[in-house]
């Protein structure tokens, strides 16, 4: 039983991927973020060099991975006990892991690599992962209506995006490239009321079963009228239409008001993920 650290994207794919993808929904994360880095090459997400890993049980089969894109914290996927286990014990010998900016974990794996890490941290954000179990109009419905996005919109998308990564204290910045990707099978939804843009939601690109709604922005000024609400319902139809039979979403859990709004359009809870980084 070991874990196997490398920088070959390629590598990682072939022994990672089919069981990353065997569970779609709980590796939603590992499986957007390598298919941006397999679309958009290794720069995809910043400047740093990502790493990967993967877990090799004692039968001999792959059983799960994570993978690292500077400046974001580790992304770990679903794998064994014995592999956080593992994985706690590497934290302090294995080069690439001595310069990750932070975990990001199922709630139990981050709390016992936290343990594990050997320098102080904190829970920088906990974060909920919702799937949806039939789609609900919402009630009251929001004046307007949704369109999708096209390439006349993307002064307004960048716009939006930067925003709503300001807000969110992501790092990271919007991009053009990606948008465009985006706008190219559909994937962003804009609400207007009287013909005029007042929310955004998009969706990544499916990914065997599963795709995932995010960002969903609402200007401050116009917050409050339930265009988000309107917004996410059309992305995630949109989803459907575009073959995913799994449509997901993750919320901030220090936000009740998203969470409210999104269990009333049909979103159940999944499993929630903590996101530990350095004091």
């Amino acid at each position: 039983m070991t874990w196997t650290f490398t920088t070959d994207l390629a590598a990682y794919l072939a022994a990672a991927g089919p069981a990353a993808a065997a569970q779609p929904v709980s590796n939603t994360l590992l499986l957007t973020v390598a298919d941006g880095l397999r679309r958009r090459g290794t720069g995809a997400y910043g400047d740093g060099t990502p790493f990967f890993g993967w877990w090799t049980g004692a039968d001999g089969a792959v059983a799960g991975g994570l993978l690292c894109t500077p400046p974001f914290p580790m992304l770990l996927g679903v794998v064994p006990g014995e592999a956080v286990r593992a994985l706690g014990d590497a934290l302090a010998g294995e080069p690439l892991l001595a310069r990750i900016p932070g975990i990001n974990a199922r709630r139990p794996d981050a709390e016992a690599l936290a343990g594990a890490w050997g320098r102080p941290s904190r829970i920088a954000e906990e974060i909920r992962l919702y799937r949806l179990a039939g789609l609900v109009a919402p009630d009251p419905a929001p004046a307007g209506r949704a369109r999708p996005a096209t390439g006349a919109d993307l002064p307004l998308l960048l716009e939006w995006t930067t925003a709503f990564i300001a807000e969110a204290g992501v790092p990271g910045k919007a991009s053009e490239a990606v948008l465009r990707d985006r706008i190219s099978y559909g994937g962003i939804r804009l609400w207007e009321h009287e013909d005029e843009p007042v929310s955004l939601a998009a969706f990544s690109r499916p990914i065997g079963s599963a795709a995932r709604v995010a960002p969903v922005y609402t200007p401050p000024a116009l917050r409050g009228r339930g265009y988000a609400a309107g917004v996410t319902h059309a992305a995630s139809a949109a989803a459907y239409a575009a073959g995913a039979s799994e449509v997901l979403l993750f919320t901030d859990l220090a936000n009740p008001t998203s969470n409210g709004v999104y269990q009333r359009l049909g979103y159940t809870p999944v499993e929630d993920r903590a996101e530990i980084v350095p004091v």
